[in-house]
């Protein structure tokens, strides 16, 4: 029984009084802050929620920028599986491969440059206007919106839909046109509403990501009511004073979350098609001008999702004036201002990451231990803490933070330490998730050989089994790492004086319309994520990225 509690049961009960100060606590806070009013316990906020058009608008076009990007998202990311899964064509790993690897791009880089290309003094849009006086529709709206978080949020539903497609059961197939199906029939009839589930879990995930949208909502829909931006709005009109909107629009904001996951929990995942074990169907090998046809078609697509980093390279090394570009140019003078005079960004973001992910995978490893080997009451309630940050979006969770943590006696507002731990929780379900991975193919005789030989159970773990944890942790800890130098949309709430990173910094500059140094931070940021990535893939042998 002493075993059993010491030192297990003391680690389980420290990991949930973190959870519970640092998750927990917030939302509750943030919750009570919400139905506050001025004679105590109220709803004045929701009053004055549901008496402002304003606000209801921005509730409305939130769902339906929601639904439109899920739409077409949909639209790109399943026929984009479909050709990957069923047809051999020229490059097609290569093909494959990219639109995973662009989720590595932060959201604010990828915004930024296209408007770079097709923004009022873009190179495309300047193009056109001096050589054809064609004037393109402003890229600011919802057309800009629903084309870059289309182009954002594809892969989700690329990956989930690819997963499904190679799980398949070919016999299906098989059955359906030995009874005269036609191949395009067996497809919409068999094929689809067999994977039809998997395709609606990851575009409810889209749904979802696309509610908590911060950067590139606040960038080329800052006029249209939105709530992310709404809600942060609220959150600097009312710093110093009563936070009852923001928090109220917070509320919204998880509530709306919450109804989607309760749709899929009820009523999506009890449509998952359980089959028998059986063969995917090979893959067709296309010759000629049809292999090229295929190839061509997903290399567009891919090209669209990797423009923005070569135009941010290319905008980096030009000279700039404001929002103008001079394209055909080659400066310095940008990279080199963002490595001198401006470099707090850079060390901040260096700082803030390195501090970050050794504490959060320090955590994840220990916690995803405990989840998936030390199985009991205690555990599986951390195992329902560890994945709260999931339902809130990054604006919400950086509001919650300062809430609690801006008086009473833990002030953590305007310290880096508040930047530490709003890093650590943003990212914490998904490296919990990613040190578990190998946990599930560990045989528990290991352990208990370990124990029979009179190693201690905690000296058991960190001398048996972390080493074998090795190859999920460190794929946890590098994309932990690029995770958190991409954040922006709760580090931009919490963040005070002499604390800005990268991100924020490119996002003052967009804001500003200054182009060129806005590139030359982006560039320096994609390097900062890039590099680790590519050493460790190529020194460690970590599969972050594979398709098979």
């Amino acid at each position: 029984m002493r075993q059993r509690i010491l030192p297990w049961g003391a680690l389980t009960t420290l990991c949930i009084a973190i959870n519970a100060l640092f998750v927990l606590f917030p939302l509750l806070t943030l919750v009570g802050n919400s139905f506050s009013g001025a004679d105590g316990l109220g709803f004045d906020g929701l009053a004055r929620f549901l008496a402002t058009p304003d606000y209801l608008r921005g509730l409305r076009n939130t769902v339906v920028l929601g639904v439109a990007v899920t739409i077409a998202a949909t639209l790109v990311g399943v026929p984009f599986a479909y050709i990957v899964a069923r047809y051999d064509f020229p490059l097609k790993n290569f093909v494959a491969l990219l639109p995973v690897a662009t989720i590595i791009i932060p959201e604010v880089i990828t915004c930024q440059s296209w408007l770079l290309v097709l923004g009022n003094n873009g190179f495309v849009t300047k193009a056109l206007r001096d050589s054809t006086g064609i004037e393109l529709p402003s890229f600011y709206g919802w057309g800009g919106m629903i084309f870059v978080m289309t182009l954002v949020y594809y892969t989700y539903i690329y990956l989930g839909t690819l997963a499904a497609l190679r799980g398949f059961d070919g016999q299906l197939e098989e059955a359906s046109r030995s009874l005269g199906r036609t191949p395009v029939e067996t497809v919409f009839r068999v094929v689809i509403p067999t994977v039809a589930p998997a395709i609606l879990v990851n575009a409810m995930v889209v749904f979802t990501l696309v509610v908590g949208n911060f950067a590139v909502s606040i960038i080329l829909g800052n006029r249209i009511p939105l709530l992310s931006i709404q809600t942060y709005n609220a959150f600097v009109n009312e710093m110093g004073g009563s936070p009852v909107m923001q928090s109220t629009l917070s509320l919204v904001m998880i509530t709306l979350v919450a109804i989607v996951l309760f749709v899929q929990k009820r009523f999506v995942e009890r449509r998952l098609v359980q089959m028998a074990q059986g063969r995917a169907p090979a893959a067709v090998r296309v010759a000629s001008w049809r292999g090229m046809a295929f190839a061509g078609l997903v290399m567009v697509v891919v090209l669209l999702s990797f423009l923005p980093l070569v135009t941010v390279f290319v905008a980096a090394f030009s000279e700039s004036r404001g929002p103008l570009v001079r394209w055909g140019t080659f400066s310095l003078a940008g990279i080199e201002r963002a490595l001198t005079a401006g470099v707090d960004p850079i060390l901040n973001s260096l700082k803030f990451a390195s501090v970050a992910t050794a504490a959060g995978i320090a955590f994840a490893v220990l916690a995803s231990y405990l989840i998936v080997k030390k199985r009991s009451a205690a555990t599986q309630a951390l195992d329902y803490l560890v994945v709260l940050p999931l339902t809130i979006s990054g604006t919400v969770l950086g509001i919650a933070l300062v809430q609690a943590f801006n008086s009473g006696s833990m002030v953590l507002t305007g310290t880096a330490l508040i930047m530490i731990v709003t890093y650590v929780v943003r990212r914490m379900p998904f490296s919990i998730r990613s040190a578990a991975s190998s946990l599930y193919n560990i045989p528990d005789s290991l352990e208990e050989a370990s124990i029979s030989l009179g190693v201690p159970p905690l000296k058991t773990f960190i001398k048996v089994v972390v080493p074998v944890m090795w190859a999920s942790v460190a794929s946890a800890f590098v994309l932990m790492w690029a995770s958190t130098l991409s954040e922006l949309s709760a580090s931009i709430v919490v963040y005070g004086g002499g604390l800005e990173t990268l991100p924020i910094a490119i996002f003052r500059q967009v804001d500003s319309g200054r182009m060129g140094p806005a590139s030359a931070y982006a560039a320096v940021l994609v390097v900062l994520i890039v590099v680790p990535i590519a050493l460790s893939v190529k020194l460690l042998r970590i599969r972050l990225f594979a398709t098979k």
